[in-house]
């Protein structure tokens, strides 16, 4: 039995799935598979009746798709390889298989560990530890009375590097507020530049008049990246708008835009990094779950899409957006429009680090003058608001 753990707390592993392989470390062979199959059956000439599932020195599984036969399923199998991040949603954070092995015996004292670990998902960025014999599984039966032991059990560790996933950022932020003109852009160039997209064929103007020819070739299924032409070029955009002020409260309009037009994003998640955190009120549409990473100090959050309703971002195009609003309440010893303050200090898409706008070029305040005019306006439509709400009332 094969048991795939998502420890990561906010990345996962999303369509088309993950790709697990090995290298048997002696003549071994796969005679049969429940809950995934290997991509290759290799040569099995020598066997002339019954005929192995694999007989490959390096098999490479996957798992099988939704709506799998049932005795071809074991639990937590048959997802088409998708698994959860653990904190969004940590009973769907596993994926599992069995196999059957033989040609190198059957008892623990004559299985050699395999090597040479890969795990691809659904590129690369994993590079996976050695296997380490550890204290053998227990297993609970359903009704709790009785518990067997597995004669072996050995853990293989997969560690991911951004770095090694992609030569260039996923994500990048824009920024702009209420009580500034200036809406801060993505960094020109933030994930690579339009004239080599263009060059390439990964890059197509969203005004052109063939486009659904472009996104959607007849008979043909293309995987690659496809990206709308922007001075950014980056798959996903998070736009965070200071939106209102008001006498205890203030709000911020969050928006997430998807620019490719070969891919959707399936249980994304947003992490956000901002001192006011603590102070969270409400937030619309979206879930919200908070982080600690230090003891004592809430300046970390996740947001997530609410289930059959927006936690698919879509392609882009007229559907490839989710927004949402969030309700702060001011704490009077730290809050403060001034030097940047209301913007996010880092956040992150589907656990990749996005570019974030040059700290100098924030929307920052106008001169004291008009900071008061300012704050009269919200105060009058603060009083407005609540004229009207007591005339509905009556």
């Amino acid at each position: 039995m094969v048991t795939m753990y998502n420890f990561q707390q906010y990345r996962h592993i999303q369509s088309p799935g993950w790709t697990l392989g090995w290298v048997w470390a002696k003549k071994e062979v796969i005679w049969d598979m429940v809950g995934a199959q290997t991509t290759e059956q290799g040569d099995c000439s020598k066997y002339k009746s019954n005929v192995p599932h694999c007989c490959k020195k390096d098999p490479t599984v996957v798992d099988l798709l939704p709506g799998t036969p049932y005795n071809k399923q074991v639990a937590n199998c048959c997802k088409g390889g998708v698994i959860n991040s653990w904190a969004q949603d940590s009973s769907t954070a596993v994926s599992a298989f069995q196999i059957s092995v033989g040609a190198a015996g059957t008892t623990n004292k004559t299985v050699r560990l395999p090597k040479n670990f890969t795990l691809k998902a659904p590129g690369p960025g994993y590079t996976c530890g050695p296997a380490k014999i550890v204290k053998p599984t227990k297993f609970v039966t359903s009704d709790k009375r009785r518990t067997t032991q597995a004669m072996m059990t050995w853990n293989v560790t997969c560690t991911y590097s951004q770095f090694l996933a992609q030569k260039a950022p996923t994500c990048c932020v824009s920024l702009s507020s209420f009580y500034n003109e200036t809406i801060v852009n993505c960094p020109t160039c933030a994930c690579g530049c339009r004239n080599n997209a263009t060059s390439s064929g990964s890059c197509v103007d969203q005004n052109t008049p063939h486009l659904a020819s472009i996104v959607s070739p007849p008979g043909k299924s293309v995987t690659t990246p496809l990206l709308q032409c922007t001075k950014h070029m980056c798959p996903v955009r998070i736009h965070w708008h200071v939106k209102l002020n008001y006498k205890e409260y203030w709000r911020v309009k969050v928006t997430i835009t998807n620019f490719n037009y070969r891919s959707n994003y399936s249980q994304w998640n947003m992490v956000v990094q901002h001192p006011n955190f603590d102070n969270l009120t409400q937030i619309f549409s979206f879930n919200y779950k908070a982080l600690t990473p230090y003891e004592g100090l809430n300046d970390t959050a996740m947001l997530y899409g609410v289930k059959f309703y927006n936690d698919l971002l879509s392609e882009a195009g007229p559907l490839g957006n989710v927004q949402s609003e969030l309700l702060f309440r001011k704490d009077q010893s730290t809050f403060t429009f001034e030097k940047g303050w209301a913007f996010p200090r880092r956040i992150y898409f589907n656990g990749d680090n996005c570019v974030m706008p040059p700290p100098d070029s924030y929307p920052w305040l106008p001169n004291a003058s008009s900071r008061t005019i300012i704050s009269l306006i919200q105060t009058v439509a603060t009083i407005l608001g609540s004229f009207v709400f007591l005339l509905a009332y009556v």
